[in-house]
């Protein structure tokens, strides 16, 4: 005979927080700061002064979703059995009250690799909130860009509730060809998308934001948070894989989440957990799979990851997009020229006034006239017996373009100096004329490498000017050496960048052409994906090794299979 002990969630729960602090789970450092916060609130918040803790809530959910079947694979009709992540997720995030009674947390986060039942675990939470989240005409959506996409969570739930008679006759669920509909409350769960509809006039209740990563723009995630605002206990689910836009809303949200984390931010409302790797930890072994993979082993399957690890591990055009999907480690382009974990390694708090009066060499790289302009100084110094570049990057873009454009952390960058904003339509060319002579008054300026295209009238006034401009053309000669460079000197850590997010992301986005000699080239995958900056830091560095003693580079000339250039 089945067990009548009702499951003890809050324990699950409690369990696997403390496994995953102590190392007995193995998890990334962001699991373990998500567990440590809520085993920390449990202790900070006992008095109930601010928050409270109902466990029963927590129970409440996590018993609705395993009365719930699967509805695909190899389980399909079998009842839902939770696993310990998954309820420390959810016993975490319906428990907490604040001392009115409301809901705490109303924003989530969840992001893990593929296959680790996003979707079922989000199905489950929908119809929950549709039939026993105690919400008079709640309005439960699923959200996405595109019809398809915002029907996986809504197909789910739907076939959920075609199966289950039992959760049909106990809220009057009904099953209709584009909703679930409970009359006694007035509350319904559909699917909505950016496609042909208005997101514009709802009272969410619960919003469902399945695959985040996937959105272009920011449009359909702004709607659905102001669309929250109406309800008392609303809540913005939203469980994603990770993905190449480093630009897009949601790495804007996952950086936030990271924040909180790390507590360099502070937002009670908001609850986040991130599986994945650390940055010492090498993805091909089968240790790091299952340390990203939460699920490794039920809805995981080793033998089918291992298989397409190992194809990964062969063919490095395939690495990208396996470590994006299956170990969550964002990856910019999904062919990416540049190692990116090396590359956020050789960050270091530092500032241009550092370097007032040294020498510098300087790329411009001049788009047209209603896009993305890239000016990249680079500062050569001799540190611990070699050199060591110094970079630092400034963009400019019409307000025109910054309004229409898919990036949304383009208002991010303006506020923080990076991305300077000019009014109109065009790029005030003038403004870049101004601090260009700037710079020269600040710093020694030996060069300033420019494309002749678009730049002729400027140069020629900077030149008037006295200011050493070198024409440089975005040649395959020109460029393949100086961006094999780039490459040496990121690996070997000597080149130095400060918190440059905007220029992050550009070289995140540079893939490498090849030609039949091994000469490479810096290319972009789709428009949006602008590589400005990364273009001028390797004009500006071609100027630099030019000009420099090319004895600083002798190592490498000697060991690396990159081969030493000059003109």
């Amino acid at each position: 005979m089945p067990s009548l002990t009702k499951p003890n969630y809050r324990a699950v729960a409690e369990k696997y927080a403390q496994d995953v602090v102590c190392g007995k789970i193995c998890a990334c450092d962001l699991v373990k700061k998500a567990c440590q916060r809520q085993l920390s609130d449990l202790i900070r918040y006992k008095s109930g002064e601010k928050f409270i803790f109902e466990p029963e809530a927590g129970d409440r959910v996590c018993r609705f979703i395993e009365h719930l079947t699967h509805v695909k694979g190899e389980l399909a009709g079998e009842e839902i059995k939770l696993e310990p992540w998954q309820i420390f997720i959810l016993h975490t995030v319906f428990s907490w009250k604040t001392a009115s009674g409301i809901r705490r947390f109303r924003r989530v986060y969840i992001e893990v690799p593929r296959g680790n039942g996003k979707s079922c675990l989000s199905s489950g939470v929908a119809l929950f909130c549709l039939c026993s989240d105690r919400e008079p005409g709640a309005e439960v959506y699923s959200f996405a860009t595109t019809r398809d996409q915002a029907k996986i969570v809504f197909g789910d739930a739907k076939e959920m509730a075609r199966q289950n008679t039992k959760l049909k006759r106990a809220f009057d669920l009904q099953v209709l060809a584009n909703s679930l509909y409970v009359p006694k409350t007035n509350s319904y769960f559909q699917a909505k998308s950016a496609e042909g509809s208005t997101l514009d006039g709802l009272n969410t209740h619960l919003a469902v934001i399945d695959e985040l990563h996937a959105h272009k723009t920011r449009a359909v995630y702004d709607v659905v948070e102001t669309s929250l605002g109406k309800r008392r206990n609303s809540l913005m689910w939203v469980i994603t894989t990770a993905g190449f836009d480093t630009a897009g809303i949601c790495y804007e949200v996952r950086s936030f989440v990271k924040q909180v984390l790390n507590k360099e931010a502070v937002d009670e409302s908001q609850f986040g957990i991130i599986y994945g790797l650390d940055e010492e930890d090498d993805w091909t072994t089968t240790e790091a799979l299952q340390k990203a993979n939460p699920n490794w082993g039920v809805s995981v399957r080793p033998e089918i990851i291992t298989s397409l690890q190992a194809k990964a591990m062969a063919r490095p055009s395939a690495a990208n997009n396996f470590k994006t999907k299956h170990l969550d480690i964002w990856c910019a382009a999904a062919s990416s020229w540049m190692d990116m974990p090396a590359w956020n390694a050789c960050q270091r708090n530092v500032s241009l006034s550092d370097f007032e009066g040294s020498d510098c060499y300087m790329g411009l790289d001049l788009g047209a006239k209603n896009d993305l302009t890239a000016k990249v100084l680079v500062f050569p110094v001799e540190e611990d017996d070699s050199v060591k570049y110094y970079v630092f990057g400034t963009y400019y873009t019409p307000r025109s373009a910054l309004l229409k454009s898919e990036n949304s952390q383009y208002d991010g960058w303006e506020t923080l100096g990076y991305l300077r904003v000019t009014e109109g339509a065009v790029t005030d060319f003038n403004q870049i004329e101004e601090d260009i002579l700037e710079d020269c008054s600040r710093f020694n300026v030996k060069a300033v490498a420019y494309d002749p295209w678009q730049a002729t009238q400027l140069a020629t006034r900077l030149t008037d000017n006295d200011v050493p401009m070198v024409e440089y053309r975005n040649t395959v000669q020109n460029m393949s050496d100086p961006m094999k460079w780039l490459e040496a000197l990121v690996q070997d850590g000597r080149l130095i960048h400060e918190e440059d997010p905007a220029l992050t992301w550009m070289i995140g986005n540079v893939v490498a052409k090849r030609d039949f000699k091994d000469n490479i080239f810096p290319r972009k995958e789709i428009y949006e994906n602008k590589i400005d900056g990364a273009v001028a830091l390797i004009m500006a560095l071609g100027m630099c090794v030019n000009e420099e003693d090319a004895g600083a580079f002798k190592g490498y000339e000697e060991n690396s299979e990159v081969p030493f250039f000059s003109w």
